[in-house]
This record gives structure tokens, sequence and C-alpha cells, in this order.
């Protein structure tokens, strides 16, 4: 696990972001990575706030953004490289941040595209609980629910 490794992380976070929400949403191509980069570039920007990047030895295959909050740790971002789903990445990126988050003794949460089956799947068996918390988000106007996870 790369923590926070640069330009060259950011960019392929970007990217893996890029590919696996065009797969989740049924879009024809992804949209370029430096479409991207700004969203990951603005989460990065909050005090604390680091990048855990996935690696095999060749190349990238996950990653997630991780902000302390006052109380808990929010989970900005997760994604798998499309090409790897199903390999226990996404599961693995999750011990890790559970393990980060046990050492500031604060409980995580993250917000989760509402009928995002893999990721809700994903985040159920890694035992994390979903609330009754829900927003519309305004860009797409879909509804994300949080989930939590206490130690």
């Amino acid at each position: 696990m790369v923590i926070d490794g640069g330009t060259n992380a950011r960019l392929s976070a970007a990217s893996m972001w890029a590919r696996a929400t065009a797969l989740r949403d049924g879009l024809p191509q992804a949209a370029p990575a430096g479409d991207k980069l700004p969203g990951i570039e603005a989460a990065l920007a909050y005090e604390g706030a680091q990048l855990f990047l996935a690696q095999t030895a060749s190349k990238s295959v996950g990653f997630a953004v991780v902000v302390p909050r006052e109380i808990t740790t929010e989970v900005l971002y997760l994604a798998v490289d499309p090409e790897m789903w199903g390999q226990g990445v996404g599961k693995s990126l999750l011990e890790f941040i559970r393990r980060q988050a046990q050492q500031s003794s604060k409980d995580l949460e993250l917000w989760v595209i509402e009928d995002n089956d893999r990721a809700v799947q994903t985040y159920e068996r890694a035992g994390w609980t979903r609330t009754q918390d829900v927003k519309v988000r305004n860009d797409s106007g879909r509804v994300e629910r949080r989930y939590t996870l206490s130690h």
C-alpha cells in the first residue's frame, strides 16, 4: 500500500475512478483521467487527507481517499480497477483503512450511491452498517446513503 505517492498516484487514482464509474453507470467510455483529477485533488486538500493506493508488482489496482473529521474518519473515495473487480482489492483497502482508523480511535463513515449494488455489498460484507441518513447528489440527482464502521 502506498500512502499519497504524489502526482502519479493521484493521476492513477483519477484514471481508476473514471473507468470504475463509467462501468458502474453503463457509459460507453470512461472520461479522461484529467476530468476526474480535480475531484481527487479537492478531496486531498482537506486537512489531514490521505490517498491510499493499492498496488501489485506492476500496477495500481485500487485507491481510497480518507479524511479525518472531528469525530470520525470519512472515506471520500474508494475504487478498484474494474479489471480487478472480484479479486479482494476493495476488501483489502477497507481492512487497511480500518486498521489506520483504529490508531486514531475514530469510527469510520462513508457515503455510497444507494443503487451501487457492487459497492454496497462490499461494504456490508466488510462489516459496515447502513444508516438511515440519505442525501441527494447535486450533480447527478442520485441518492446516497451513509454507512458507518465502529471499532
